[in-house]
């Protein structure tokens, strides 16, 4: 159990009531002032709503956009806009781009774990972290060195999954990607082995551990109208959080600070060569603390979260329609031209970029997915001055304007009469080739200006763990009568964990053409 599925039955929980009632009422009378002008609005709901249905947000918000496009949450002094429109979408991230920011809302929340880093600054700070970010992400050094790293790491995880499969023990499968990926980003970031796979670094799992606490409990905030008075006084949640970010920051800093150490005394007419991040970042004469700590922290959030959640959804939707394992083991072998007999070694070792780009329904799989189970299943930006929707519908200045990925991708006026339908095809074109849908109805990798960097990144890793995992291994579900539910966390977790059987795949059997 996370820290706050105990401390939802807090003292607090009583003062929540009592508090954001009397903030309705507050909020009532202040909204009744803006709604008569423009198109009237509509009030779906209230933070005490949101309070009440904390344990099914992400399903209550989507049962609210599906009788409602765009609505209002009232919460404590604000009032917020929610908005599944793809038109309303596309003009928040693109066509009116610069008036819809992080802000100070989002600053003030998410600071304390990310600090100025790309996800939660504005303005010049931004331009300069995602100018620098995005060329050297995309840097053929850095895209082979990752490379490497996920095959690897795809190794280690195998094998881990091997003896399970020997022994018939159940495994937590999102455990074991959640420790494989946040290895593979530290590698690939820092350029250091982190190894909380096998658990032989110490320092390592405390920091897993704490990053995890971090995460939940800045979620939190967004609901947690006492957040500030806690920090204050330095209890309950806020308590917890300032111990968690003390030990990112502590392991964190003593990388960095060797790291530092270790280009200064490079000679300046040796290039450093490296693939990790840091030292592509330092190579550019980047070396304030502060800035490269705030850059890794985002890349963590991003190149660890995107790809273990996704992948653990993945393996679920697979076990709730096993033809589908065999339908992408099929394909891997195909493109990838193995043998019946080839060994996990032999598999890793014949993936490239090339052979990645070819397994269209891997790919079209992974992004139904991310359809149903986007990593950040809502996600805010703040108005900055006041506006009105394409959709007629105005806001403030200050007010939080929030879409929903998690709820677009449940809705049939976006996606037609089987919303809820796992089906890959729908991404495919009559040649079976995967085809791009527009990012403003697709909204996993945000779009426009602030379109994820690490989309392709993602892609690259999530297909190579993919291939390596479904050639070798069948997974079938531990129990499966169990309810699989997701964790309210900064991204989509799976609540408890994901408990699957493997078995060791027997080759040949019937080829699905793909």
């Amino acid at each position: 159990m996370g820290f706050l599925e105990s401390y939802s039955e807090s003292v607090f929980a009583a003062a929540t009531l009592a508090t954001t009632t009397l903030a309705f009422l507050i909020i009532k009378t202040h909204f009744r002032r803006f709604s008569g002008k423009g198109r009237p609005h509509v009030v779906a709901g209230t933070a005490l709503n949101m309070m009440l249905n904390y344990h099914r947000l992400y399903d209550y918000l989507a049962d609210l956009a599906r009788k409602h496009k765009t609505f209002r949450i009232l919460s404590f002094l604000r009032s917020d806009v929610c908005t599944a429109d793809p038109v309303n979408v596309e003009y928040i991230l693109k066509t009116n781009f610069l008036n819809y920011g992080k802000g100070w809302y989002h600053y003030s929340i998410l600071k304390d774990l990310l600090g100025d880093g790309i996800f939660t600054v504005d303005g010049d700070k931004w331009r300069h972290q995602r100018k620098t970010s995005s060329y050297e992400i995309s840097t053929k050094i850095v895209r082979d060195f990752s490379i490497e790293v996920f095959k690897s790491n795809a190794i280690k995880l195998a094998g881990v999954i091997s003896e399970a499969s020997m022994s018939k023990t159940t495994i937590d499968v999102q455990d074991l990607l959640l420790k494989s990926t946040l290895d593979t980003v530290f590698k690939v970031v820092l350029g250091v082995e982190l190894d909380t796979m096998y658990g032989t670094y110490e320092e390592g799992t405390k920091f897993s551990r704490a990053f995890d606490a971090a995460s939940e409990i800045t979620m939190y905030r967004y609901i947690d109208i006492f957040w500030k008075i806690k920090r204050l006084l330095n209890i309950g949640s806020e308590a917890e959080l300032k111990k968690s970010i003390k030990v990112i920051d502590e392991f964190v800093n003593k990388i960095i600070k060797n790291k530092i150490e270790q280009a200064e005394t490079t000679p300046n007419d040796l290039p450093m060569r490296k693939g990790d991040l840091i030292s592509r970042f330092l190579e550019l004469k980047e070396t304030d603390p502060k800035y490269l700590t705030d850059i890794i922290f985002s890349f963590m959030i991003a190149g660890r979260d995107t790809t273990a959640t996704t992948l653990s959804w993945f393996l679920y939707m697979l076990c709730k329609h096993p033809h589908l394992q065999e339908r992408i083991a099929v394909e891997v072998k195909h493109k990838m031209k193995l043998k019946n007999d080839s060994t996990i070694d032999e598999v890793a070792a014949s993936i490239t970029a090339e052979t990645l780009e070819r397994m269209h329904y891997l790919h079209a799989t992974l992004t139904e997915t991310l359809r149903l189970y986007p990593v950040l299943p809502t996600d805010g930006k703040t108005c900055l001055t006041d506006d009105t929707l394409p959709d007629g519908f105005n806001v403030r200045k200050g007010d939080l304007v929030a879409y929903q990925p998690y709820a677009m991708g449940r809705m049939k006026c976006i996606w037609g009469d089987d919303p809820e339908e796992f089906r890959p095809e729908r991404w495919l074109d009559k040649d079976g080739r995967f085809q791009q849908e527009s990012p403003f109805k697709f909204t996993a990798f945000q779009a426009g200006p602030r379109i994820c960097l690490g989309k392709d990144f993602a892609y690259r890793q999530m297909k190579i763990f993919a291939a390596v995992l479904l050639y070798g291994y069948n997974f079938k579900l531990a129990d499966p009568k169990k309810p699989v539910n997701y964790r309210i966390m900064l991204t989509l977790f799976v609540k408890e964990g994901l408990h699957l059987q493997a078995s060791k795949r027997s080759w040949p059997f019937e080829f699905i053409d793909t």
